[in-house]
């Protein structure tokens, strides 16, 4: 044990009898040692094979590298057997040839010096020996004791205005306390299990009040008793009192005020609790709270959806009960590496499901990569912009099947008819698979299976984003920008930019230019003909973007403290407060169907800058959540223009982790909600203080948020554990008024739907990829009388506060 180099074996008689060492003969307990060459030990083990006693250290006798091993007597048994070969010859040495034989010469010789002669010898430093290894420090390691669990480290922080503070200390004397000992124990922090209950304070301003107080001393107490009795009057006072003038003018002057409050008695309980009875009002017959969300119904899908998760939700502007999902998979940038084949066998579509078929699939739009978000066009529903995780930005034209999605209901009800005749016609389409061509078979195709619409055109891959587009915009149809990031008014009132976001620390804005196509050379021909060559069922609206667009302005956010870049992955834009059109008022984008004269993307020509009219009054702020849980605020039209001076970037940090909402309320453009990490925070654009509002860090992560469409003061949070947290600032604004667990997993997007005055509905997807539609109830989908008023209000008393906080805080620093 410890000696490496020490192989503990067992020599039968025949062993002893061959290599001449036989116990109490050859080797004894005090001549131990026996040397036994290396072609002997080799001979043996060719000889008698396993058989052999030196079989188990076969290995290490070939690996020996001196010509001579030592095999040694155990005579004790100190290594369990009675034999044992050691390996190195460093330890044979060490065993034949022991050190200690100097040392204890030289030991006899000072005591045979010392008996001779009783002088005192003059002191002798030790000298150093080369020290030796036996093994004993693998001994020490194997009996020291390690650490094996993972420590864990904390991390103790303070406001950076605390620092430097003064500090005053204060004694205490340990008599004042029982049994004259102060303990610091140990106690449970409740800091999340204790809810704080709400408490309405009241402040009144009254005029400054001295008080003053005397007492005196009780010197010569005294016992001292009273007696009393009624006062009786005679019938002549009696008389004289009732009689009187002012008897007569009290009664005339309450008789009023009295029969008033008898009559008021009358009419209503006095003690009736007010309080009580409001808090019945509002509760259902159930005794709960009457805010919930109702499941209206669910929708996946087993085949693109399985092992997915949910990146984007985006509801139909103009065709009800319809909602579009895309659906990517989370993989780092090694997995998606190393997957890169598998990747293929899944393909990447948005899809297009219906109320009145929640199993089956009523659109599939082809996507070149997975989708992170997309987006219906404000001035045509039937266009749609999406971004994918490589960078890629994609149109796609939906105008063919715009009366499919329209019919959804009456095709629901067709389905089974169709499956029926399928299984009838099922050999003769064996048989046109093999006599018709390509392009007529895609027209053959089930009913039950949705169709899927190829995009029209994707950017070119050398100037798109070089990771994910995690954000996108339509700019509004009333105003588009140059490449020197100036807004010019739009008459044709059609959208014809985007904005796009990546955390590759780029914001890049795009523009579609008009339907007419360059002399391209004769290098590009083949690309021509394979445009020209695409399947006849996909429009040709983009036709002259596919794999050479490319974006109008490229903005870099740098950081001013370091030659840094912010990694954007959310972006808010005052101007984005665009309604979609009516399906009546859009015009489609068919050019199978209607002519190129009647198509509004086809109509448009490149105008000219100077008869364009210049729009002052468009903000050009904007707000960035970044990948680190940074709040930006900046202008793009100052990062682009690089004559004028350093823009003044501002930069909060509040959130620790990746900002996954960044959303401006749809009823003040000037309030901005942002999510991320375990607190999210409402911004007001103007105020450079910070947030208004924000939350104290939860137990669980926010993973999205919205706000709601019709209530001011109601924004949707929701959470890693599934839940969804409605919160009303008109009631609570330190903890959600109420929260509903709507997905075992976690929440991935939130998107709030006005299908009528009376139905609105709230989509919820998570991690599993399962969408859920849920219909708000009539409490958080109607407005309280004056609400956006009481909003506002309150929205403006946390930005006075906010600045008289600052304001107190400059004071102390002054005073400091």
């Amino acid at each position: 044990i410890g000696h490496p180099e020490i192989f503990p074996l067992v020599f039968t008689t025949k062993t002893q009898e061959i290599f001449n060492c036989r116990v109490d003969e050859d080797v004894t307990e005090e001549n131990c040692f026996k040397l036994i060459k290396k072609e002997d030990i080799i001979q043996d083990l060719k000889t008698r094979a396993t058989i052999s006693d030196f079989h188990p250290v076969k290995k290490v006798v070939l690996e020996y590298p001196g010509e001579e091993l030592l095999v040694v007597f155990d005579a004790k048994f100190q290594y369990g057997q009675n034999f044992y070969f050691v390996a190195s010859e460093e330890a044979k040495e060490n065993l034949l040839k022991p050190p200690e034989t100097a040392e204890e010469k030289d030991d006899d010789k000072e005591e045979e010096n010392r008996e001779e002669t009783l002088e005192v010898h003059p002191y002798k430093p030790p000298v150093h020996k080369p020290w030796v290894s036996l093994g004993s420090e693998k001994e020490v390691e194997e009996e020291s004791v390690k650490d094996t669990v993972t420590k864990i480290k904390y991390m103790v922080s303070r406001v950076r205005r605390k620092f430097g503070a003064p500090i005053t200390f204060t004694d205490k004397n340990a008599s004042h306390v029982k049994d004259s000992y102060v303990e610091c124990t140990s106690y449970q922090d409740k800091t999340f299990s204790i809810k704080m209950l709400e408490k309405d304070v009241g402040v009144q301003m009254v005029p400054k009040v001295r008080e003053a107080s005397t007492q005196t001393k009780w010197t010569y107490p005294k016992n001292a008793a009273t007696q009393y009795f009624p006062r009786q009057l005679s019938n002549e006072e009696k008389e004289e009192s009732l009689s009187s003038e002012k008897l007569k003018e009290f009664l005339t002057s309450v008789h009023l005020r009295m029969e008033i409050a008898l009559q008021q008695n009358e009419i209503m309980n006095a003690f009736f609790d007010d309080w009580k009875a409001l808090a019945e009002d509002e509760s259902s017959s159930g005794g709960k709270p009457d805010v919930y969300l109702k499941a209206y119904q669910s929708f996946t899908d087993l085949r693109y959806l399985k092992d997915r998760t949910i990146s984007c939700i985006c509801w139909h502007p103009t065709i009800y009960g319809i909602i579009a999902v895309s659906a990517r998979v989370w993989l780092s940038y090694e997995e998606q590496v190393n997957l890169s084949d598998k990747s293929l066998l899944q393909q990447s579509v948005i899809l297009f499901w219906s109320f009145f078929d929640p199993i089956h699939p009523q659109l599939m739009l082809e996507c070149p990569e997975d989708i992170y978000c997309f987006q219906f066009s404000p001035s045509d529903p039937n266009i749609i912009a999406g971004g994918c995780i490589n960078g890629q930005v994609v149109l796609w034209d939906i105008s063919q099947h715009e009366e499919k999605l329209q019919n959804a209901k009456t095709v629901a009800d067709g389905i089974k008819v169709t499956a029926v005749n399928m299984v009838n016609a099922s050999i003769l389409n064996i048989l046109q698979y093999i006599y018709m061509s390509p392009s007529l078979m895609q027209v053959q195709q089930s009913s039950t299976e949705p169709p899927l619409v190829r995009y029209c055109a994707v950017s070119s891959i050398q100037n798109s984003h070089k990771k994910p587009v995690t954000d996108i915009h339509w700019l509004p149809d009333y105003f588009e920008d140059n490449r020197m990031g100036a807004t010019f008014e739009n008459r044709a009132e059609i959208c014809v930019q985007l904005v796009t976001c990546s955390p590759d620390c780029s914001i890049l804005f795009w523009d579609i230019p008009a339907t007419k196509l360059p002399e391209q050379p004769s290098s590009e021909k083949v690309k021509e003909e394979e445009i020209f060559c695409m399947p006849p069922d996909v429009p040709d609206t983009f036709k002259h973007l596919d794999l050479c667009w490319k974006p109008l302005i490229k903005i870099n956010l740098h950081k001013s403290d370091t030659n840094t870049e912010y990694s954007p992955v959310r972006i808010s834009l005052k101007e984005l407060h665009y309604h979609y059109k009516t399906s009546e008022k859009v015009l489609s984008l068919n050019t199978l169907e209607v002519p190129a004269k009647d198509n509004p993307y086809t109509q448009m020509s490149t105008p000219s800058s100077k008869n364009l009219k210049v729009l002052e009054n468009i903000s050009t702020d904007f707000f960035v959540g970044t990948e680190d849980g940074e709040i930006v605020y900046s202008n793009w039209k100052m990062e682009i223009d690089s004559d004028s001076a350093k823009p003044h970037t501002q930069k909060y940090t509040i959130h620790t982790e990746t900002i996954n909402t960044l959303q401006r309320s749809p009823f003040f453009k000037d309030i901005v909600l942002s999510v991320g990490g375990r607190n999210f925070a409402i911004w007001k654009e103007g105020v450079t203080n910070g947030p208004i509002l924000q939350t104290s860090c939860s137990a669980g992560r926010y993973t999205a948020g919205q706000w709601s469409l019709t209530r001011p003061g109601v924004f949707f949070i929701g959470r890693d554990d599934g839940n969804i947290d409605i919160w009303d600032l008109l009631r609570k604004t330190h903890e959600p008024s109420h929260f509903q667990n709507i997905s075992k997993s976690t929440i991935t997007f939130i998107s709030p739907w006005i299908a009528s005055p009376k139905q609105h509905f709230l989509a919820v997807s998570d991690d599993l990829g399962v969408l859920h539609v849920l219909e708000i109830c009539q409490t958080l989908g109607h407005p309280s009388r004056n609400e956006h008023a009481n909003v506002l209000d309150y929205f403006e008393r946390e930005v006075k506060y906010l600045k008289y906080c600052e304001q107190e805080f400059q004071e102390y620093q002054e005073f400091q």
